[in-house]
């Protein structure tokens, strides 16, 4: 009989590591990831399915029991779940018009911390990450680089930075300089 194996999923920077003295580059744990697109009145049946109230201002968040919605338009919402919970089954169980496609294959992210946090990101950045610019749960997307990024304020000195996992490796590099710089 075949040994029945499944494959774990591991990102592409799985074991980087990376900082200095004032700022922690980490790799974020594996999980999913919806795209999710809806019209304002499937707002209300889609948070109730999903365990989470989905943000409807521009730069907001909402978290509950390792799940996250970030807030990056009008309709539009990526969902990330640590849990290992079946994201589409939960909005495909809503009962409203949405669209949601699963990118958990096409994302990573990667974790920066320390108090040196926001200066390693504006190394490459042009966001204003001071406290009453950028708040605890502000989320948004922009420019990192070369590359896009959603960018996710998790604590004071803890930030979340979301890239296709084919730009994760230029990411990670351009923190790692970011880093260094910053600690001068």
């Amino acid at each position: 009989m075949a040994d029945m194996s499944v494959a774990e999923r591991k990102t592409v920077i799985a074991g980087f590591h990376g900082g200095s003295a004032k700022v922690r580059l980490t790799p974020a744990l594996p999980a999913s990831r919806v795209s999710l697109r809806a019209g304002a009145d499937a707002v209300a049946g889609l948070s109730k399915s999903l365990g989470v109230k989905l943000p409807t201002k521009p730069k907001t968040s909402a978290a509950t029991k390792g799940r996250t919605a970030f807030w990056l338009g009008p309709d539009e919402w990526l969902l990330i779940d640590e849990t290992g919970s079946d994201l589409m089954a939960d909005c495909a169980a809503s009962g409203v018009l949405h669209s949601a496609t699963d990118i958990s294959h096409r994302n990573t992210a990667i974790i920066v911390s320390g108090p040196a946090a926001a200066g390693t990101i504006n190394s490459a950045s042009p966001l204003d990450l001071s406290l009453a610019a950028f708040p605890v749960g502000a989320v948004t997307r922009s420019v990192f680089g070369k590359i896009e990024i959603i960018l996710y304020r998790v604590e004071e000195e803890t930030f979340r930075i979301e890239c296709w996992r084919s730009f994760a490796e230029y990411a990670f590099g351009m923190l790692a300089e970011g880093a260094e710089d910053a600690s001068l």
